[in-house]
């Protein structure tokens, strides 16, 4: 006998919550996809020398899944017990590597001033080298801030990948303003927050 004893008849199944999660699984199949999604989304960007108008359509369909997937692999993960080593390094790598495909090729067609691509890239590939920093003291949780850059980046960096004219042009040059100052702000923020993090873990070592 195992020792563990067996669900009563009608009772619910043992938990799985101390059983690691597999490779294969759905949020990190949605996390590969994303992967997957950055060079077709480059081809399609740029095919034709990047300026037809169904081309860009196509491309910006490929981000919109990206992004859409972003939305429900972490939350699938956390909620189903989900989490593995895999998904922790390749899911933030999913997310920069489309968005600054994104900001790239926009910038590389003339379309986006490449200081606004320099922002954004930065800061983003900064914040996750300073996760992996202070992760071992702590975890500073999604504030509502970042959860507004990450919208405003997504929805000004797919308002351009359209091929948009007139009135709606102009509002994505204002949307991505926005994604710029939340991505300076919360950069700063979260800079704060790490150096604290920091710090207490210091003082908790000090007075031990």
């Amino acid at each position: 006998m195992s020792g563990v004893p067996a669900p009563t008849a009608g009772g619910p199944a043992p938990a799985s919550a101390g059983r690691p999660a597999g490779l294969w699984n759905i949020a990190n199949i949605l996390t590969m996809v994303r992967l997957l999604l950055v060079p077709g989304f480059v081809v399609l960007m740029l095919h034709n020398g990047g300026y037809e108008p169904a081309w860009r359509s196509f491309a910006w369909a490929a981000f919109a899944i990206a992004m859409i997937t972003d939305l429900f692999d972490g939350h699938l993960a956390r909620t189903y017990n989900l989490v593995t080593d895999f998904g922790k390094i390749a899911d933030p790598i999913a997310d920069k590597a489309i968005m600054g495909a994104a900001l790239l090729c926009l910038s590389a067609l003339g379309d986006l001033p490449w200081w606004v691509t320099g922002v954004i890239l930065s800061r983003e590939i900064g914040i996750t080298l300073m996760r992996f920093w202070v992760i071992r003291h702590g975890v500073i949780p999604a504030s509502r801030g970042g959860k507004l850059k990450t919208l405003a980046q997504g929805v000004g960096t797919g308002m351009y990948i359209l091929p948009l004219e007139g009135p709606l042009a102009t509002l994505r040059f204002w949307v991505m303003a926005v994604a710029v100052v939340l991505t300076v702000l919360t950069g700063l923020d979260y800079i704060r927050q790490a150096v604290a993090l920091r710090r207490a873990a210091r003082t908790r070592g000090a007075a031990r």
